[in-house]
C-alpha cells in the first residue's frame, strides 16, 4: 500500500505535469497565458471594426437610446444608402483601383528587377547604389515633396496618374526600398547552382530571370504587391497634392465626407432631420475599408505563406 507521502508526491507530480507540462511550454498555465495574450491583442485590433460595423447599422433612434449599446433594435441600412451617395462609391472605387493597382504593379516589377540585379551581379558602385536605395527609405518624403512637385509640374504630369507611375517605374514609389530589399534577400537565398545549370544549357540572364528566378519569387511578389497596393490605397497626402481635383480615391472622399454630406443633405428648416450622425460616419468608414478587407480575405493564404517564405520579419 502506498503511504500518504507517496500519494502526495504522486498528486504533486501529476498536478505539475498538468499545469506546467513536461517541458514548461505545453502546460495549462502556459496555454492560458498565450491564448490570453492572443485574445487581448486580437480584441485591440478587432474592436474598431466591431464598433464601426455595429454603429453603422444603428438608426437615429438607436443612437439616441442609451439602452441600445451593441445590438441595434433593427437592421437599418439607411446609413449605407446615404454614405453610398456621399462617397459616390462605385465610381470612386473604380477610380481608386485605377490609382492604386497600376502603380503597385509597376513598383513590384521594378523592385524585382533591381533586387535581382543587386543580389546576383557584381559591379563597380554596387555598394553605393545599395546605400542610395536605403537612403531613399530613410529620408522622409516631406523633404523631397517640394522639389518633386516642381519637377512634376515642369513635366506637366500633375493631375494625372503619371505622378504616381513615373516614380514607381524608376524604383522611387512609396517605400520602394522595402520591396527591393525583400527581393534582394529572397534572390540571395536562391541556390546559384540552378542558374549555373541554366547557363550551361545556353540560357541568358534574361531567360534565367523570367523562367527561374521570377517563378521562385512568387511569395515575394505577393507580399510586395499587397503592401504596395495598401500603401497606395491609403496615401492621401501625396494624392491630394499631385492629383488635385482631377483624380480622387475613397480615402480622399472620406476626408471630405462631412463637408460633402452637408452640401448634399442640408438640414430641413433648421430641424436637423438630415443632420449627420455617428452611424452615417461609421457607414462611410466601413465602405472605404471594405475593398481592402475583401482583398485580404481572398489573398490571406498566399499572404501568410509569402510572409513566411520571404522572411519579411527579418528572421
Amino acid at each position: 500500500m502506498q503511504t500518504k507521502t507517496q500519494q502526495l508526491e504522486k498528486y504533486y507530480f501529476k498536478s505539475k505535469r498538468i499545469f506546467l507540462g513536461m517541458q514548461g511550454t505545453d502546460g495549462l498555465l502556459y496555454k492560458i497565458l498565450i491564448y490570453g495574450l492572443l485574445v487581448g491583442i486580437g480584441f485591440v485590433y478587432l474592436f474598431p471594426l466591431l464598433y464601426m460595423s455595429v454603429y453603422s447599422f444603428k438608426s437615429l433612434d438607436d443612437l439616441l437610446n442609451p439602452l441600445v449599446n451593441w445590438i441595434p433594435t433593427q437592421f437599418y441600412t439607411g446609413n449605407y444608402e446615404q454614405a453610398n451617395q456621399v462617397l459616390n462609391f462605385f465610381s470612386t472605387l473604380l477610380e481608386t483601383l485605377y490609382v492604386t493597382v497600376l502603380p503597385a504593379l509597376a513598383q513590384t516589377a521594378v523592385a524585382a528587377v533591381v533586387g535581382y540585379g543587386l543580389a546576383r551581379f557584381e559591379f563597380k558602385g554596387k555598394k553605393i547604389i545599395f546605400v542610395l536605395v536605403l537612403t531613399t527609405f530613410i529620408i522622409p518624403p516631406q523633404v523631397t515633396l517640394i522639389p518633386r512637385y516642381i519637377f512634376f509640374n515642369e513635366l506637366n504630369i500633375l493631375g494625372s496618374l503619371k505622378a504616381f507611375m513615373l516614380p514607381a517605374t524608376f524604383g522611387q514609389g512609396l517605400n520602394s526600398a522595402i520591396f527591393i530589399l525583400i527581393f534582394y534577400q529572397f534572390f540571395r537565398a536562391v541556390p546559384k547552382a540552378l542558374e549555373e545549370a541554366a547557363q550551361l544549357d545556353g540560357a541568358g540572364h534574361f531567360r534565367i530571370f523570367f523562367t527561374i528566378a521570377l517563378p521562385m519569387a512568387v511569395p515575394a511578389i505577393i507580399i510586395s504587391f499587397l503592401f504596395s497596393f495598401v500603401w497606395y490605397w491609403n496615401e492621401t497626402y501625396l494624392a491630394s497634392i499631385y492629383f488635385g481635383d482631377a483624380l480622387t480615391t475613397l480615402p480622399l472622399q472620406l476626408q471630405k465626407f462631412v463637408a460633402t454630406y452637408q452640401k448634399m443633405f442640408p438640414a430641413e428648416m433648421g430641424l436637423g432631420k438630415n443632420q449627420l450622425n455617428e452611424g452615417i460616419k461609421m457607414a462611410g468608414t466601413v465602405l472605404s475599408i471594405l475593398p481592402l478587407l475583401i482583398v485580404y480575405f481572398i489573398t490571406q493564404r498566399w499572404f501568410v505563406e509569402g510572409v513566411d517564405r520571404s522572411g519579411i520579419t527579418g528572421e
